[in-house]
């Protein structure tokens, strides 16, 4: 496997405070076949002298990071993201989040089809929910219950070590005919996404984040193309055409409009109970 393609992997720092992380972490990244450094609205500077005596041999990495001031443009042209966090509650789902030896595989899988980042948080309070729910899977290291939390340089050496042991026994897959979108044209599409399920009340109540992370998380699982994310647009056009053409209660201010069988006096449920009454009795 060539060596460049573990290199489309990028590390990305959200909002470093310790200059030792930034170079620890630099060195890390040296020692496992990593070279992109991303630094999203560091409090810590690369330039500075802890950094540099940390970052050894790994020096190159941190003089080659680049800095950018927001998350999404940190990863807009990445085809998979994955968090890193010791929070394993609230949105984040079974299935969604995993160890590092578990969530590594669908990394490496999307490797082969163009970038990818792995991202780490601050030291003091890690990602923000926003942040961890944008991503398309989370990583945990499942340390002790009386102390769980890692040295930020620690994290990441734990999981570039394990993203190395599986690179080196990953057979690559063949480039798919059209690639991914890149991250932010699937952040455009699931704005859009999501306040059409809001017009149309599919998400309306303290439930509606929980709903649409997994929906998202479905999504993203197939890694849509362009043109998938074309038929997701047309959905959410659709949907907001309906709530600005019949409007659409709130679940609480009254019924939702009338189907057009109850129109004509016919109650579609009832409908369906009766074929299916039907049924059960040709079956006996």
């Amino acid at each position: 496997m060539a060596e460049s393609n573990l290199k489309r992997c990028r590390v990305v720092l959200v909002r470093t405070h310790y200059p030792g992380n930034l170079g620890s972490v630099a060195r890390v990244m040296r020692n496992f076949g990593l070279s992109e450094l991303v630094l999203v609205d560091p409090i810590a500077s690369p330039q500075s002298m802890d950094a540099l005596m940390m970052a050894v041999h790994g020096a190159e990495v941190l003089q080659n990071s680049r800095t950018v001031p927001t998350f999404a443009e940190a990863v807009a042209d990445c085809v998979f993201v994955i968090a890193t966090s010791g929070e394993t509650g609230g949105l984040a789902r079974k299935g969604y989040w995993g160890t590092p030896e578990e969530k590594m595989p669908s990394l490496l899988a999307a490797l082969d089809q163009g970038p990818v980042a792995l991202v780490f948080g601050p030291e003091p309070s890690g990602l923000m929910v926003e942040e961890i729910a944008a991503c398309h899977g989370m990583i945990y290291i499942p340390a002790d219950e009386v102390y769980p939390s890692l040295n930020l340089a620690q994290a990441a050496a734990v999981c570039l070590y394990e993203l190395r042991k599986q690179w080196l026994k990953h057979q690559p897959n063949e480039a798919r005919p059209e690639l991914p979108a890149g991250f932010v044209d699937q952040e455009r599409m699931f704005a859009k996404l999501k306040a059409a399920l809001t017009d149309v009340r599919f998400l309306w109540d303290f439930r509606s984040d929980g709903i649409f992370h997994v929906l998202r998380q479905v999504i993203v699982r197939g890694m849509p193309t362009q043109k998938e994310l074309q038929v997701w647009h047309g959905l959410a056009k659709q949907l907001h055409h309906i709530a600005r053409r019949w409007g659409v209660p709130h679940p609480r201010d009254g019924r939702p409009p009338k189907l057009e069988s109850e129109l004509r006096g016919t109650n579609h449920r009832d409908t369906e109970d009766t074929e299916e009454e039907n049924m059960e009795k040709e079956q006996k």
